[in-house]
């Protein structure tokens, strides 16, 4: 009697220790990697030699920030200017606009090819100084700007001779700053993803912006018109974002256009916070009742780019995988949360 009573004991308490390690693997597969520029911690940022690395690093999605040429091609830089990650003032000097940048939008397509990409810079007296310092040094082998239709045929041909899924994440750079040139961005970009079969919310694709009103007219008016129907990602700082959002019903209001939200991550826990007071906000929480993905930017292990209240960068993911509980991460070193993930 007391041997089957134990059995039956013994048999309850190992199927609850399987369910919940069940939950914790389903809980775990959900979180999802997603590379910031690529792997921009060891390689200069939206290179295709970056895409490349952070796809064999194991990311699930890989970003694109998308600015416009002056002859209409889509090619892939973070700023609307070419300044901070390229040669441009050595080969185009004359090209300058009277506020000293280089903007993209100035250049067609075969002179951005002929120049070099490297790691963010600033200039210092007259002398570029990297922005971080410990990266890959500037100057060294040979990088270029990529067309976006380049990066998603490599990520799509790695997909082939791989065998996996890896996703792309592209972001609507400037669209206020296009449309005033008389440039619709966002329809270029919508529809060249149409054109490699990015047509639904299954595809593994989110389209992002910063622009509250360019998000509205690319869902109810850009999607329909080209025909297509993929995941919105409304992309939200301490600034520029507007106020409502932060309101109570600022998700459910905003669930009506996006299907994720990707925020500053010092909106999802405090940069106030100390390590005996972990300062998490609502935002998540709200979000998630909105029906809303969470994917917060940007997680990096430079020097003095972990927060004072986590004791390492894994600690760090660890208070906004889990305490947190958002749904991924942009981050400069995929493999670093890749493996995390994996290990936990």
């Amino acid at each position: 009697m007391h041997s089957s009573r134990f059995r039956s004991f013994a048999a309850k308490a190992i199927g609850v220790v399987l369910m919940t390690a069940t939950l914790s693997t389903q809980a775990q597969s959900q979180k999802i990697v997603i590379a910031h520029r690529g792997a921009s911690g060891y390689l200069p940022e939206h290179t295709l030699q970056a895409k490349a690395m952070a796809f064999a690093m194991g990311a699930d999605y890989i970003e694109q920030d998308v600015v416009m040429t002056s002859d209409d091609h889509l090619i892939v830089l973070h700023d609307i200017t070419l300044d901070r990650t390229t040669d441009v003032a050595e080969r185009f000097p004359d090209r300058v606009r009277e506020d000293g940048r280089y903007y993209a939008i100035d250049f067609t397509l075969a002179e951005i090819r002929q120049l070099q990409a490297s790691e963010g810079f600033r200039i210092e007296n007259g002398e570029k100084v990297q922005s971080y310092d410990n990266r890959f040094p500037m100057g060294e082998s040979i990088f270029g700007v990529p067309t976006l239709a380049e990066e998603i045929e490599l990520i799509q041909g790695m997909n082939k001779s791989t065998g996996k899924n890896v996703g792309i994440y592209p972001e609507i750079k400037g669209p206020e700053f296009h449309r005033e040139a008389g440039k619709d961005i966002s329809t270029a970009v919508v529809r060249m993803l149409k054109s490699y079969g990015y047509t639904s919310k299954q595809d593994k694709v989110f389209l992002q912006t910063f622009s509250f009103e360019e998000l509205k007219i690319i869902h109810d008016e850009i999607l329909p018109a080209v025909g297509i129907d993929i995941n919105l990602v409304q992309l939200i700082d301490r600034v520029s974002s507007n106020p409502w959002m932060f309101e109570e019903d600022g998700m459910n209001k905003l669930s009506t256009f996006a299907d994720g939200i990707g925020p500053d991550k010092g909106l999802v826990v405090s940069r106030d916070s100390q390590k005996a007071n972990i300062q998490v906000s609502d935002l998540v929480t709200r979000a998630h009742a909105a029906g809303l993905q969470v994917h917060p930017y940007t997680y990096r292990l430079d020097p003095g780019q972990v927060p004072a209240y986590a004791d390492s960068y894994e600690d760090l993911l660890e208070l906004h995988y889990f305490r947190a509980n958002v749904d991924g991460v942009f981050t400069d070193f995929p493999d670093r949360a890749v493996d995390f993930l994996r290990n936990r």
